[in-house]
């Protein structure tokens, strides 16, 4: 077949297994739990896979809601094997469910993998024989997942990896910033805040000291650090001296390789307010970072010139593309191998991290757009299969993109 009539069977294919899809991502949707949680959701997705024929399922895969499948095509093709990976996430945000689409990034995962293997399995003329590996990847929202799994040797031997995520545009890339959470806990002296107030150390004036510290500190941050946080233990009663308070704070800065000079100015801010004051202070930075995304500028292109051929209208708006917004475990992952994370409208204008979006990744009209963005994403996939001389183009500009990040 050409390459045209291969596309044209992904889409096929995946039109083909539209109401099972789109019963995975109702079922994630309607039980949602959270980081390291994802029991229904994970068991659900392994069944799914268990009961397509042809993918050998690891349950379990270095993480307890982690999973693996994997299909190999028939061989006919010696030497090299390609393989490549979709990724599938399933954690949602306390309180508000999958505000940020989760189960819509399960789905898409799961359809474009389905979709490429069905392409796959018949034809017998591909230029080298090809592993299809989908990688269910928990706790996106809080504690990386991937980034648990990555230390696992979980992404070891993968030559590019694929996932896309909901929004309220279509993009080939948004700014996505490394990020690390930080806990700060001051431990005073309790004592009669009226009858005698000189008996206590108060760590509530440890917490304001803190939050004005970093406050201060904004004047002198680069543009494009960013760093937020709140008071979620401020005391239990006026007339007490607050003998325990807890902040929490989010530390982004563009680049890896700058958070951990940013690290360092925040915990001077953090211990001088617990000198000031006389408390003491514990500091907690959370086990794992979020890293920036590496580009790829040629899996970019490929995307696009796909998703515009599905009918995507990718948004031109200088404001959403040059704006650095959240942060992901996919990051690290595109340091450790070559990989794109697009950004895909489903149907509404809400914005993510709502209880309106909530309801749009629930919606049925959200179907259309994520089967289409997984149609996408398999016919990448495809392209680089049907061309090593691409594969290679990917392969080169990730080294030289990870090279230069490493310098900076």
């Amino acid at each position: 077949m050409s390459k045209v009539q291969l596309k044209h069977k992904v889409s096929s294919c995946i039109d083909d297994n539209k109401t099972k899809l789109h019963s995975l991502s109702q079922d994630i949707w309607s039980c949602p739990e959270l980081a390291y949680q994802e029991v229904k959701s994970h068991d659900r997705l392994v069944a799914f896979f268990h009961q397509e024929e042809g993918w050998r399922v690891d349950s379990h895969f270095k993480l307890d809601t982690a999973f693996r499948a994997c299909w190999h095509s028939a061989g006919v093709a010696q030497g090299h094997e390609v393989s490549l990976g979709f990724l599938c996430e399933y954690d949602a945000l306390p309180g508000i469910g999958h505000a940020c689409g989760h189960n819509l990034i399960a789905e898409v995962g799961a359809a474009a993998a389905i979709g490429l293997k069905a392409t796959l399995e018949d034809e017998h003329k591909l230029p080298v024989q090809v592993k299809v590996t989908v990688l269910g990847t928990p706790a996106e929202e809080d504690g990386g997942g991937k980034v648990d799994m990555l230390r696992e040797g979980a992404f070891e031997g993968l030559d590019v990896v694929f996932m896309a995520h909901p929004s309220k545009e279509d993009a080939t890339y948004l700014p996505c910033v490394s990020e690390q959470d930080v806990t700060v806990k001051y431990h005073g002296k309790a004592a009669h805040a009226s009858a005698y107030p000189w008996r206590g150390i108060n760590a509530l004036d440890a917490a304001v000291l803190c939050y004005n510290n970093l406050s201060a500190f904004r004047q002198q941050m680069k543009p494009d650090w960013r760093v937020h946080g709140i008071i979620k233990n401020g005391g239990v009663k006026p007339n007490i001296i607050p003998d325990f308070t807890e902040l929490e704070y989010y530390l982004r800065t563009p680049s890896r390789t700058e958070l951990p000079i940013l690290k360092a100015k925040a915990e001077s801010c953090f211990r001088s307010a617990a000198m000031a004051t006389g408390c003491e202070v514990e500091i907690e930075f959370t086990r794992n970072q979020y890293d920036n995304i590496l580009r790829n500028s040629a899996l970019e292109e490929l995307y696009e010139r796909n998703g515009t051929a599905l009918g995507m209208t990718f948004t031109t708006d200088e404001d959403v593309l040059k704006n650095e917004s959240g942060s992901t475990d996919f990051g690290n992952v595109t340091f450790a191998v070559p990989g794109i994370h697009p950004y895909f409208y489903i149907g509404s204008d809400a914005l993510n991290h709502t209880a309106e979006y909530t309801a749009a990744a629930g919606d049925e009209r959200a179907q259309f757009f994520a089967l289409r963005v997984a149609k996408a994403l398999a016919m990448t996939a495809l392209d680089l299969l049907l061309d090593p001389e691409l594969l290679q183009k990917v392969k080169q500009e990730f080294m030289e993109t990870r090279r230069r990040e490493e310098q900076r």
